[in-house]
């Protein structure tokens, strides 16, 4: 089994990696290449994914913007919302940190998807391809949704969704990782910018991406939370 594995591993290298396409939805095409990395002599996994704006001919967005409503997300986040109770701009928030909407994005760690699920989290939650929106965007709800209830904290909620929730309760705290207090900071400066645009009931006109509207929430008769924009 190993010889074949290296054999393999030699054939991607001599060819210049291996491209398989992958996809996340109709119409939503990107390209997954696998090539040998020189120093390491592991197997890295890139995905070229089309830069939609520049594609549409969009100067002045960006593709963050134009993935958003390529994708669907806003749809996609309102369901996630409603079903795992968790705050859609909280939502919103992660998704841009970690992809800026990208739904082919891969981290240099394997974290693959809008919410950059890692191999493992992506079995947890029963995930069969990272790369469609609906299945990373439910996934990586209901884990953001078990890290609030387990810590009773967002700030310990997003250092776990970044470090894990071991690192959390090894350190009591926020762990001592730049990536993960700047990942925390950034998601919790983003997440204050658009409660305050809803508070206001005003758009974002920022280029990552198009306004959000004001979030109503309302509980009916059966105790059920509702969520949904004016």
């Amino acid at each position: 089994m190993r010889s074949c594995f290296i054999l393999a591993g030699v054939a991607i290298l001599a060819s210049g990696g291996a491209r398989v396409g992958v996809a996340a939805g109709p119409g939503l095409h990107a390209t997954s290449v696998v090539r040998v990395d020189s120093r390491s002599g592991r197997l890295v996994r890139r995905v070229v994914a089309p830069s939609l704006a520049s594609r549409s001919g969009n100067k002045s967005g960006s593709d963050a913007a134009a993935w958003r409503k390529a994708v669907g997300v806003d749809q996609l986040v309102e369901e996630a919302a409603r079903k795992h109770n968790v705050d859609p701009l909280l939502i919103h928030s992660v998704i841009q940190v970690e992809s800026q909407y990208n739904p082919f994005a891969v981290s240099p760690k394997g974290a693959a998807g809008l919410m950059q699920l890692i191999p493992a989290t992506a079995r947890r939650f029963g995930v069969k391809n990272s790369f469609d929106p609906r299945q990373n965007i439910d996934a990586g709800v209901r884990y953001l949704k078990y890290l609030q209830d387990l810590f009773q904290d967002d700030r310990l909620a997003l250092a776990a969704y970044n470090a894990g929730e071991g690192s959390v309760v090894e350190h009591q705290w926020i762990p001592p990782y730049r990536e993960t207090q700047e990942y925390v900071r950034r998601v919790r400066e983003k997440y204050a910018e658009l409660k305050n645009l809803a508070e206001k009931g005003t758009e974002s006109s920022t280029p990552d991406g198009p306004g959000y509207r004001p979030v109503e929430s309302f509980i009916d008769s059966e105790g059920r939370l509702h969520l949904r924009t004016r």
